[in-house]
């Protein structure tokens, strides 16, 4: 594994990534018998936000997401379907999101090694507090008027 620390940033090549043992839960597993690795890369430091390199051999098998989850492909592939059954193929340089509690069955047919970008969501009453603390923030701060644009190109 190669990691360079420059000015507290810290590189990491995420091939070089050696990958722990993190098995699929047995009951989730539909088809074949899939083998899963995962390191995590960096947590955030309030504990909400978590990156992490994860693959998976042959199989097919449910998950169910119960944070918010962002995928980018780096290796192989999978065919996912959501709950409603819409198949979707994903391959190396594709995205794809995942919101908290939402499921989806995946199927790889050989081999899919990605890179999952996850992040657990406010709670509901939060979330609207927050909405209703940045209307407020952008009323009080404007003066009540409507912003036209960046305030560095508004005139006064």
């Amino acid at each position: 594994m190669t990691i360079e620390s420059i000015e507290s940033i810290i590189k990491l090549g995420v091939g070089q990534v050696i990958l722990n043992p993190a098995p699929i839960r047995p009951d989730w597993v539909l088809e074949g018998d899939p083998i899963t690795r995962n390191k995590i890369l960096s947590s955030s430091v309030d504990g909400t936000a978590t990156t992490l390199i994860w693959d998976c051999t042959a199989g097919r098998f449910n998950w169910f997401y119960d944070v918010d989850e962002t995928i980018y492909v780096i290796e192989g592939g999978v065919t996912v379907k959501d709950f409603g059954g819409l198949p979707r193929r994903l391959q190396a340089g594709d995205t794809i999101f995942f919101p908290a509690g939402a499921r989806a069955e995946w199927h790889v047919e050989d081999y899919i090694r990605k890179i999952a970008f996850c992040r657990v969501p406010l709670p509901r009453t939060v979330r609207v507090a927050k909405r209703g603390y940045q209307f407020l923030k952008r009323l009080v701060g404007n003066g009540g008027a409507k912003a036209a644009g960046p305030a560095m190109f508004q005139n006064n």
